[in-house]
């Protein structure tokens, strides 16, 4: 009796089995580089094997292969930090939005002008991304950085991305003051994302309409709760956005007269914070609307 012979192999299921395996390989690389963080730059191999659950032969192969593309380098007390390849394709990826001449100095001029920090957002997915930052020079401040993370749920950049990017989207959180938001050019927030901070935020507008981003002032809520400060900040904050629109070659016409209606009305003051019903909202809008026109009309 003889031994069947072995069945051909299927080319296909080799190529699925070996794709499978290199997805893995690069899921748990991922995985490596997502273990560091602002606070944790220097991690040692058990830590990195801790937070990422794989063994440390597994993570000590990849660490080497890392560590050849530049990812990741080794410190002479044995510990891991991250190399310099990712800030090479950090600087590619703030290039690639191609708004970097116009935005930057734009927020050095509205930090300057404002006294706190001033951030630039992009959407990427169900999150805001810091793509640009200027932190002003005292030391209490808005942390911010570069690159993170946050939900687009939370804060004012968050809310006037969601109000003036797509409507409708699977898993998009609701937001009740969309149209409000749409109508007034701004939105602030206070204590949304950190409590002890605040936020004043407005889009910036391309050719055709498109939204580029979001421009943002952020500080101590403390301060910006002080007298008209939050109205000064949305002011500024408008005026940054309507001249960033203007070099992108976007409509200005709506921060125009967003800025005319914050300057007769101070609409701020009587907005309020954390509002949950957008009808509550268009309805302080209007009555400002009505004290505006009074305002505006000849005299008899």
């Amino acid at each position: 009796m003889t031994d069947a012979a072995p069945s051909p192999a299927d080319p296909a299921a080799d190529a699925a089995a070996s794709d499978s395996s290199g997805v893995a390989v690069l899921d748990r690389a991922f995985a490596l580089l997502a273990a560091f963080d602002a606070d944790s730059a220097r991690l040692t191999l058990s830590e990195l094997s801790r937070r990422t659950g794989l063994y440390k032969s597994t993570v000590l192969r990849l660490l080497g292969a890392l560590e050849h593309g530049g990812f990741v380098r080794r410190l002479p007390d044995g510990q891991y930090a991250i190399g310099p390849q990712p800030l090479r394709l950090a600087a590619v990826y703030q290039r690639s939005f191609q708004v970097g001449h116009v935005i930057e100095p734009l927020l050095e001029q509205l930090s300057a002008a404002s006294g706190e920090t001033a951030s630039f957002y992009v959407r990427h997915g169900l999150q805001r991304v810091a793509l640009f930052r200027v932190e002003p020079a005292r030391s209490v401040r808005a942390s911010v950085q570069v690159g993170q993370g946050y939900a687009i749920g939370q804060g004012a950049s968050g809310k006037v991305l969601m109000a003036f990017g797509l409507q409708g989207e699977p898993d998009l959180p609701e937001l009740p003051e969309a149209d409000a938001i749409r109508a007034q050019f701004w939105a602030t927030s206070w204590g949304e994302r950190d409590p002890e901070t605040a936020s004043a935020a407005a889009p910036v507008f391309g050719v055709g309409g498109a939204l580029q981003g979001v421009l943002a002032i952020s500080g101590p809520r403390q301060r910006l709760e002080q007298g008209d400060t939050m109205r000064t900040a949305c002011r500024q904050v408008l005026e940054a956005a309507r001249n960033a629109t203007a070099a992108l070659g976007g409509n200005v016409s709506g921060f125009t007269a967003s800025l005319a209606a914050l300057a007769v009305t101070g609409d701020t003051a009587h907005l309020p914070r954390n509002p949950t019903n957008a009808q509550h909202l268009l309805g302080a809008i209007e009555q400002l609307d009505g004290e505006r026109a009074k305002r505006l009309s000849p005299k008899e």
